[in-house]
């Protein structure tokens, strides 16, 4: 059985550079309670008009196609991960599809969030190694920009989150002890409401559950969204930043541990471990928690903000551009997000 290898990648990032500073237009904020809290000095922000989920990820493609020496036509399955995709529906995939001009194939769309590029990977993994495609085309893309709340009501969670696109092609190697060795996958649905964006969304808006029995028909078919769910800024993303903290410095660490231990390594061994950019913070707990140096975790959260699905892909294309990866390198990818969902990959490059 072959393994999965990432033969080439790419990376987007909007032109536009939203400062803290910036910011201080909109929101009662500052340089330094942003970059104490988070870590983050700038982010970028798409065109509002030109670039999309989809535009943004057909640049980062691009590039890794031309990588991994192929062709968008040799391109035989996508998988997108975002959470801010063009549409709610249909998913991004098709798009690219569609954008890039490819052959009429499968196109999965995964709704991870923050892990969702290393569940994709996992899944391109599998499929790469059954014989089933032979070059995978895995996306993270994300344009948060358009959906935050940039007043000081919202300030927590908008300052955090930034726009850009990574993507990598996956393809079959026969180099022993070459590729990808492991990924492992977990989830706990136990606290989902505390990092969530609520609406538009089928839950029959929990939060005005006491006037459902008086709704007509018409009426409720007004609840997907709604005046009273945007005077309410239940269209926004709600966090609840220190209790998410809590949950992502245990499993952050018991994920790369666990992918480590699979393999039988340790963090000693780990070249690179490029965590999802959550928030710096997290970044420099899980470091000191894994004893690991600074030369072996590669941040990027300072300069991009956290791009959700998109940052791992974006921190890993970087620091292989940087010269930080190299042939033979054990590289660590990990990422914990809504849901909770976390995740974990280990690959010899």
């Amino acid at each position: 059985m072959p393994a999965s290898k990432i033969a080439g990648v790419g990376m987007y990032v909007p032109a536009n550079v939203f400062t803290n500073e910036d910011l201080k237009k909109y929101m009662d904020t500052s340089d330094e309670w942003i970059q104490e809290r988070t870590g983050i000095k700038e982010r970028r922000y798409a065109h509002r008009t030109e670039e999309t989920t989809t535009t943004m990820a057909v640049e980062a493609a691009k590039i890794a196609i031309e990588r991994a020496r192929t062709t968008a036509q040799d391109i035989d399955f996508i998988i997108f991960a975002t959470l801010s995709p063009d549409y709610y529906f249909p998913g991004c995939g098709v798009l690219v599809q569609r954008a890039m001009k490819m052959k009429e194939i499968g196109a999965l769309d995964i709704r991870n969030q923050c892990s969702g590029f290393v569940y994709a990977l996992s899944v391109a993994d599998q499929f790469i190694k059954t014989g089933m495609y032979k070059n995978i085309l895995v996306i993270g893309s994300e344009k948060h920009s358009f959906g935050l709340d940039f007043t000081t009501r919202g300030r927590n969670i908008s300052v955090i989150f930034g726009d850009g696109a990574g993507a990598v092609v996956l393809q079959p190697t026969t180099d022993i002890g070459k590729g990808i060795l492991s990924t492992h996958l977990h989830s706990d649905g136990n606290s989902a409401e505390i990092l969530a964006m609520y609406n538009p969304g089928t839950h029959a808006n929990y939060w005005m559950e006491d006037k459902v029995a008086n709704f007509d028909d018409a009426e409720m078919g007004q609840m997907f969204m709604s005046h009273a769910m945007i005077d309410d800024a239940q269209n926004f993303p709600n966090m609840d930043g220190p209790s998410v903290f809590k949950k992502a410095v245990v499993k952050f660490p018991e994920v790369i541990v666990e992918s480590l231990t699979a393999n039988g390594l340790a963090t000693k061994d780990i070249n690179l471990l490029i965590p999802h950019q959550a928030n710096l913070r997290i970044a420099q707990f899980v470091q000191q928690k894994l004893q690991l140096t600074d030369e072996q975790v590669y941040n990027n959260i300072q300069h991009y903000g956290n791009t959700t699905a998109a940052s791992v892909p974006i921190a890993l294309c970087e620091a292989w551009e940087k010269g930080k990866i190299k042939e033979g390198d054990l590289v660590c990818l990990a990422a914990f997000g809504s849901g909770f969902t976390w995740a974990s990959a280990l690959l010899r490059w």
